[in-house]
């Protein structure tokens, strides 16, 4: 039905209250009357969401927010908000810890968001998600208790030159200790990792891939499922650094089959300050604890102590409370409108997002987008990191927000490899959620032109 096409997000009844929309953005479908079949188009997930997020609704100098920076981070629903809220207000306690009221009630929202994450991603078993500060420690907590155990000189340590830092620097420690090496994969003509050249690298001597589901960078997303599949042929273990994907398509660890996968709250629509690891439980058995602590024990003794099992082993101390209850209730909504319904609306092949945003930036004159061209085959994410001749990235960006209000990136995103392969220092880069429109798109464009002629004008 047409009215069923305005229906805001999440549904109060599922999750528990939205923020009253500003006059100039509408109300929810209960209080508009159902347009005519004539009236306009179906309003697009983009519209139907914005509702939800107060942040969106501001104007600077009266230009109103466009907020294309959703690669660093995401907003934030107000259904998580006012979950994050009740938490400190109602039943802010420690977890696992107390036999009180307060602590129980803490404890079962801690464990059910752990749940929640598991059945977002399709673990096996919930005991397979492991509560971390973010993405970074995820991959740091692998490094350290897998990698410190398990490579020795004349170990190989696979990654590609497209990889975030906090996907490098952590093995660059590990290498260091162990006297094993890095090998890294190129990029294509398509500037793409190159997934032959990888396939050509694995060896006996390979013990771990460490590779992005969705380059933060180039927008292109690697075969998971593939890669695991060659690893496995020669006993390496495979990391995911899945950030880009988790909060934008449906993610299944099980089909991906990796041995480690990483992601991040704040880039799902969740709080900051928590991430999660998952791992294969037999594996994450077999680790040696992070850190140590209260709560990752079994027993302590004078000289020597026992461990928990997993995922207590790797969560020393108080953890992030409030913000796992608050990833959990970010999970809610996102549930709610459905992943694969995101994933269609950013990057489908009705032309919708990603593929918008790349033709509409690709017809500005002297514009380079960095990244292979959407394609039947090649699916860019809703991002473009970009660069116009002879104007500096971080120019563009900051005429962008202070004269029009567009929110974008500029320098070199955590991926300085990837620039320097590029023969770039920096980009801008304008990423996008499933909250944002076409018509920001058409916005953006307009005052990237705009920029660039009193910036050229400047000279």
């Amino acid at each position: 039905m047409a009215s069923a096409a305005l229906r805001c997000f999440p549904c109060p009844a599922t999750i528990g209250g939205l923020v009253k929309p500003s006059s100039r953005r509408g109300r929810c479908a209960a209080a508009v009357a159902a347009p005519s079949r004539e009236a306009e188009p179906a309003a697009s997930l983009g519209d139907r969401t914005r509702v939800d997020f107060p942040i969106l609704h501001q104007e600077f100098d009266g230009a109103k927010l466009i907020y294309f920076d959703n690669g660093a981070t995401s907003q934030k629903p107000v259904s998580v908000m006012k979950t994050l809220d009740e938490y400190y207000r109602s039943y802010n306690s420690n977890v696992h810890r107390g036999i009180h009221a307060l602590s129980a009630k803490a404890t079962d929202a801690y464990e059910g968001a752990r749940r929640k994450v598991a059945n977002f991603v399709n673990a096996t078993d919930s005991r397979e998600i492991v509560f971390t500060r973010n993405a970074t420690e995820a991959i740091n907590l692998v490094a350290y208790s897998w990698g410190l155990s398990n490579l020795k000189q004349g170990d190989e340590i696979v990654l590609t030159v497209a990889e975030h830092h906090s996907a490098i620097v952590p093995w660059q420690f590990v290498s260091q200790k162990t006297g094993a090496t890095l090998k890294y994969v190129g990029l294509t003509k398509e500037e793409i990792p190159d997934i032959e050249q990888l396939k050509g690298l694995l060896s006996n001597k390979t013990k771990i891939v460490v590779v992005h589901h969705v380059s933060n960078v180039l927008g292109s997303m690697l075969p998971i499922e593939e890669i695991v599949t060659w690893s496995s042929r020669v006993g390496a273990k495979v990391l995911v650094d899945a950030c880009q994907s988790v909060p934008h398509m449906p993610v299944d660890v099980q089909k991906l089959g990796a041995d480690f996968l990483v992601a991040s709250s704040h880039k799902m629509c969740g709080p900051t300050g928590v991430g999660f690891l998952h791992g294969k439980f037999e594996i994450l058995s077999s680790m040696e604890p992070f850190l140590g602590g209260g709560e990752m024990i079994a027993d302590v003794f004078q000289d020597k102590s026992t461990y928990a099992e997993p995922p207590s082993r790797f969560e020393a101390g108080t953890p992030a409370i409030g913000e796992a209850i608050g990833l959990g209730a970010a999970i809610d909504y996102l549930s709610f409108i459905g992943m694969e319904q995101i994933h269609e609306y950013e990057i489908g092949l009705t032309k919708e997002l990603a593929t918008y945003l790349y033709e509409s930036l690709h017809s500005v004159p002297n514009v380079r987008i960095y990244g292979p061209a959407p394609s039947q085959t090649d699916h860019r994410a809703p991002l473009c990191s970009f660069n116009v001749t002879n104007v500096h990235p971080t120019d563009i960006a900051e005429i962008l927000d202070l004269q029009h209000g567009v929110a974008i990136r500029s320098g070199h995103h955590c991926a300085q490899i990837l620039h320097r392969t590029l023969g770039i220092n920096a980009s801008a880069r304008a990423s996008l959620h499933f909250y944002n429109t076409k018509e920001e798109v058409d916005v953006f464009v307009h005052a990237l032109k705009a920029t660039i002629d009193f910036l050229t004008s400047q000279h």
